[in-house]
């Protein structure tokens, strides 16, 4: 319980820092006399500062590194990569970028790295300018960033522990474990708990360190993010989504979006899932196996995707629940090999088309007399009769549930 106390508390200093950060940023930029801004070790924007003064800075000053920093929220992997070459990971002090108009830098920068207990957490980055920030400016302003830094550790250990918190919900076998784990869970988000959530499946998550998930305050409206296995070897992304009402679910397709952005990175398909939106926390796991079908159904229909909502998958609401050993029922066995590939689209578009041969064949590109024949080869494999309903049926489910 002192820890559910512990977790609980570092949550509403967690919602609350986001505010600290543009204090301390702002008190930076009066400090020095030039905008100040804050990002996290991965680039991402945490604050930035607008300093007023009778002196304007040149225009040129919003280069178009900077301005993308602010529009986008983040700095692209090439400029991450040509700052880190003047060893901000490693400084504990200031560190003077020159101007270099060929990367997009128009005017020369200092960076504060931004450390706690000697961990690098993020950079606070201010515009050189001649004469510059004297000695005495600089250590007040590393002294503010000292504090920055104690907040950073802080948010981050906040949101571990809602990390695993709502991990452990989501992967607790139903019944008892799952009900403590929930009981946990409420503990740490306290009044929050009880209103409208939903959860957000992202699959395959390209990472391959199952405690690696993107931080929340980059993700709108997610109230916590984890990773949850996904398949034999890889993994998912999890981020349980606060909403105003349970009727829209825009907030959580909003942060799908968002972090198929982030999984872009990585190798292959990607698809984005939503549950349907409950009232308090006790239907979470269901909310989840939700989650995961409609990211399912996505990766194996694009027409659902890249994000699909749970209750507009149709059919692969059932089929996504069928068991792995109903995945291939053996009527398919001979229709799926690579010499009938067409045959099987054949008869799942016939079948789309609720058995119209003339829609069928103009959504096949074939004539109606191809068709035939086509189906009575299916037939011929299957040893279906496809002028019988139930037959019919038994052939749509197989096919989509290949899919799966």
């Amino acid at each position: 319980m002192r820890e559910n106390a512990r977790v609980a508390a570092d949550f509403k200093g967690f919602k609350a820092f986001k505010g600290d950060y543009q204090e301390l940023v702002d008190e930076i930029s009066e400090l020095l006399g030039v905008p100040a801004t804050l990002e996290s070790r991965d680039f991402e924007l945490i604050a930035f500062g607008a300093y007023d003064s009778d002196d304007e800075l040149d225009p040129s000053a919003l280069d178009p590194v900077r301005t993308r920093s602010i529009l986008t929220r983040r700095s692209t992997a090439a400029v991450r990569s040509w700052f880190e070459g003047f060893g901000i990971t490693r400084a504990t002090g200031p560190v003077r970028i020159p101007r270099t108009p060929e990367a997009g830098v128009n005017r020369g920068r200092i960076c504060l790295p931004v450390r706690h207990r000697g961990v690098v957490l993020g950079y606070v980055w201010l515009l050189d300018y001649d004469p510059g920030p004297t000695d005495v400016q600089l250590a007040a302003a590393m002294e503010v960033a000292g504090r920055i830094g104690a907040l950073l550790a802080d948010e981050a250990e906040a949101g571990a522990g809602l990390s695993r918190e709502l991990r452990a919900v989501l992967t607790a076998e139903r019944g008892w474990q799952q009900d403590m784990a929930v009981a946990e869970l409420r503990t740490a988000l306290g009044a929050r708990a009880d209103g409208p959530h939903t959860v957000v499946c992202v699959a395959p998550w390209p990472s391959a360190d199952p405690d690696e998930a993107p931080s929340v305050r980059t993700v709108p409206h997610a109230t916590a993010l984890c990773t949850v296995p996904w398949g034999a070897t890889g993994q998912s992304l999890a981020a349980l989504v606060r909403l105003r009402t349970t009727d829209v679910a825009t907030p959580a397709l909003t942060a799908a979006s968002r972090l198929l952005k982030e999984a872009e990175g990585g190798r292959g398909v990607h698809a984005a899932g939503v549950g349907e939106p409950r009232l308090g926390l006790v239907e979470l796991g269901t909310v989840w196996q939700e989650a995961v079908a409609a990211a399912r159904a996505a990766l194996a229909e694009p027409r659902f995707g890249p994000v699909a909502e749970w209750s507009r998958i149709g059919p692969y609401r059932l089929l996504t629940a069928l068991p792995p050993e109903a995945a291939h029922d053996p009527v398919l066995g001979p229709l799926l090999s690579p010499a009938h590939q067409e045959l099987a689209r054949t008869a799942e578009v016939y079948l789309d088309c609720a058995g119209q041969a003339g829609r069928a064949a103009a959504a096949l590109g074939i004539h109606r007399q191809t068709l035939y024949y086509r189906l009575s080869r299916v037939e011929q494999l299957t040893g279906l009769d496809l002028d019988d309903g139930e037959d019919r049926l038994l052939l749509h489910m197989a096919l989509k549930r290949a899919r799966l």
